[in-house]
C-alpha cells in the first residue's frame, strides 16, 4: 500500500547502486540515475520523508523528557492517563490523514514501531556535561577528552541496540544544533557584508580553556607547531601582541576576536580536525552497536561553515540534517549537498516565521493578509525543498503549540487545547500527498 512520500514509479534499478547507504532490509538512502537523492524503505520502496518532530504527550522539543506543559493537561482530560497507548494511536490516526509518513526529533518512545517511519535523537553533547566546552559562542562536547568517547560508547549500547532490529526506525540524529563558533561576517553600514568577526571562534576559543580541558593542550599543540613552536611566531603570523597564554584568555573574555589572516587559516585547519573528529568518534559508537540504521548528522542549525560541513561527510554521516528557521535559498541547500554527494533532510522547517508573514517592498501583492501571506509563500518554499535534489525530505518543527504561540502563527500541528491548527494542516496535508509527484515531476535528466 503507498503512502505519503512514495514513489511507485521508481525502483531500485533507477538508483545508482554505488550510492546506495545503509543495511538492505532497513531504511536506506540513495541517489538515482536523474540525479535526485531519496530514502528507500526497508521493502525497497523510494519515498520523501514528510515528518513532524516533537511528537509527544507534553507537546515540548529539545529533551529526551519533556516537562509537562499545558499540552499535557489538556491531553489528560481528553484522553485519559490510565492508557498511554490511547492517546498515541489517536496522535498517529491524525498524522496518517495529513500524509505525515515520518516521526521526527524529539518524539518518545510509544510512538515507536507503531506502523510510522521514525528518527531517535541521541544528544551525545549533553552525555557528560564536564567535557562540554560553553565559552562564547562554543557549544561542543571536547572531542580530544578520553571521557566524552567512552560516554559515548555506552550511551550509544543504551540508546541503539535495543533499536538495531526495528524496520520502521529511519536511523539516528548525534546531536542539536551544536554551537561550532565559526568564523562570521557582520553587516557594514552600508548593509553590505564585511568580512569581521563578531565573536571569539573555536580554535581561540579552545585555547582560553581551562587546562583540564585536554582541548586546551590539543589546540595550544595545533597552534604552536605551525608556527615554529613559539609563542612569538604564532603572535607575529596572527598579527597579533601575545606576551603570554594568559593574554590570549583575556581577548576571549572581552568577546575580542582574533582577525588576521594567518589566524584564519590556522581556525580552518584545526576546525577540520575537531570536526573530523566529532563525526568519528560519534559514527564509531553507533555502528559498534547499530550498523543497520542511518546517521543523520547533528541537526545544523544554519549553515556551520565550509570547514564543518567538509567533515560532515559519508562514510561518517550518511544525511546531512540542518534545522532553517527561514526559506532556505537554493544556493544554500547546493551547499549542503556540495555537488550531489550529500542527501539533505531539513530537520526542522516551517513558514511561521517572520520570513513569511512579513510585507516585503518587492515583488508583495497588494490586499493580502498575513496569513495568506504566509501559505502562499509556505507552499512555494516548500514546492522548492521537496523538489531539490539533494533534499530527502522534512521535519515540521512541532506538533503542539507553546504556551507562547499565537494561532494562527503557532508552530503546532494542534493548539494547547488539542484542536487542529487548520491554517497550517490543510496545506501541509495537500504538499505532503503530492510530495513524490512534485519530486519525480522535477527529476533532472539522466547522467550519461
Amino acid at each position: 500500500m503507498a503512502h505519503a512520500g512514495d514513489a511507485p514509479q521508481l525502483t531500485l534499478s533507477d538508483f545508482k547502486p554505488e550510492t546506495l547507504r545503509g543495511t538492505a532490509g532497513f531504511v536506506r538512502v540513495g541517489q538515482t540515475r536523474a540525479g535526485q537523492w531519496w530514502f528507500v524503505d526497508a521493502r525497497d520502496r523510494p519515498f520523501f520523508s514528510c515528518g513532524v518532530a516533537a511528537v509527544n504527550r507534553a507537546g515540548r522539543g529539545g529533551g529526551r523528557s519533556p516537562q509537562p506543559g499545558p499540552y499535557t493537561a489538556a491531553v489528560d482530560q481528553l484522553h485519559g492517563t490510565d492508557d498511554p497507548q490511547k492517546f498515541a494511536a489517536t496522535v498517529l490516526r491524525r498524522l496518517r490523514a495529513w500524509h505525515v509518513n515520518t516521526l521526527g526529533a524529539w518524539t518518545t518512545a510509544e510512538f515507536f514501531d507503531r506502523g510510522m517511519l521514525y528518527a531517535e535523537t541521541l544528544e551525545f553533547r549533553k552525555i557528560a556535561p564536564e567535557t562540554t566546552i560553553k565559552l562564547g559562542g562554543a557549544g561542543v562536547p571536547d572531542v580530544f577528552d578520553p571521557k566524552w568517547a567512552e560516554a559515548c560508547d555506552q550511551w550509544a549500547a543504551a540508546i541503539c541496540l535495543p533499536r538495531r532490529e526495528s524496520r520502521e526506525l529511519i536511523g539516528y540524529y548525534t546531536d542539536h544544533e551544536l554551537g561550532w563558533a565559526q568564523l562570521g561576517a557582520a553587516p557594514s553600514r552600508a548593509g553590505r557584508p564585511a568580512p569581521r568577526l563578531v565573536r571569539p571562534s573555536l580554535l581561540q576559543i579552545c585555547l582560553s580553556l581551562e587546562p583540564s580541558f585536554p582541548a586546551y593542550h590539543a589546540a595550544w599543540e595545533f597552534a604552536l607547531a605551525a608556527h615554529g613552536g613559539v609563542l612569538e611566531g604564532l603572535a607575529r603570523d596572527w598579527e597579533i601582541a601575545l606576551p603570554n597564554k594568559e593574554a590570549l584568555r583575556q581577548l576571549t573574555r572581552e568577546d575580542t576576536p582574533l582577525q588576521g589572516e594567518g589566524y584564519r587559516r590556522d581556525h580552518e585547519r584545526f576546525t577540520r580536525e575537531f570536526a573530523r573528529r566529532y563525526f568519528a568518534v560519534c559514527a564509531a559508537a553507533i555502528r559498534k552497536y547499530d550498523a543497520q540504521h542511518l546517521i543523520l548528522g547533528c541537526r545544523f542549525a544554519g549553515s556551520p561553515g565550509a570547514a564543518v560541513l567538509a567533515e560532515c561527510a559519508y562514510p561518517q554521516v550518511d544525511v546531512l540534517s540542518v534545522n532553517e528557521v527561514r526559506e532556505p535559498p537554493a544556493g544554500r541547500m547546493d551547499e549542503y549537498g556540495r555537488g550531489r554527494t550529500m542527501p539533505v533532510i531539513l530537520s526542522e522547517f516551517s513558514w511561521t516565521g517572520d520570513s513569511f508573514t512579513r510585507r516585503t517592498a518587492a515583488g508583495d501583492q497588494r490586499g493580502l493578509t498575513s496569513v495568506e501571506r504566509m501559505l502562499r509563500r509556505g507552499r512555494a518554499a516548500l514546492e522548492r525543498i521537496v523538489a531539490h535534489p539533494a533534499v530527502v525530505g522534512y521535519a515540521w518543527p512541532a506538533w503542539a503549540d507553546a504556551p507562547e504561540d499565537q494561532p494562527p502563527f503557532g508552530r503546532g500541528l494542534v493548539h494547547i487545547d488539542d484542536r487542529e491548527a487548520r491554517e497550517h494542516t490543510e496545506l501541509l496535508s495537500d504538499l505532503n500527498a503530492r510530495a513524490g509527484r512534485i519530486r519525480l515531476a522535477a527529476a533532472l535528466p539522466p547522467h550519461p
